[in-house]
């Protein structure tokens, strides 16, 4: 529980928290750190906190952290865990899959930014890389200023599902 009116730093008490869970192995050498998204949930703090508990824990050498890829248990080099899938990947596939299911019909808008953010607990830049994948694979197509609808059919990538 943290003390939102004592005297120590709200990102210090969380970087706390995660400096026991590293030292007692729940979080092990290698083992990804809640992305700052998740921080932002699970304490109800602002992201701006959330940047600043990754920093405190780096400053304190618990942890590493890879532009694009998140924040990690140990030094730099300290094999990390693998991933099956990146978590854009996974997104990708669902909304995907909602498609494919003709929950979210061809030439309408698949869920926006904010809405994936709050939904999958991730940043802004892992919901973009997401749609990116989409765009890419056919599945959606973007319009400025707009959003992104779901492509014609005939342009989805060939499936054997379908």
């Amino acid at each position: 529980m943290l003390d939102r009116d004592g005297p120590v730093p709200i990102y210090k008490q969380v970087a706390d928290e995660i400096r026991k869970k590293i030292e007692s192995g729940e979080l092990p050498a290698g083992a990804p750190v809640p992305s700052e998204a998740k921080l932002e949930s699970d304490y109800n703090i602002a992201r701006t906190t959330a940047r600043r508990v990754a920093q405190e824990l780096r400053e304190q050498g618990m942890v590493y952290t890879i532009q694009g890829e998140g924040t990690f248990v140990g030094e730099p080099g300290v094999p990390r865990q693998p991933r099956k899938t990146p978590i854009y990947q996974k997104i990708a596939e669902e909304i995907a899959e909602r498609i494919q299911r003709g929950e979210i019909a061809p030439n309408r808008a698949i869920p926006g930014e904010k809405v994936m953010m709050q939904q999958y607990g991730v940043a802004k830049v892992t919901v973009r890389q997401a749609v990116a994948l989409l765009r890419e694979q056919g599945w959606v197509f973007t319009v400025s200023y707009r959003g992104t609808y779901v492509a014609d059919p005939k342009e989805w990538p060939v499936n054997k599902d379908r």
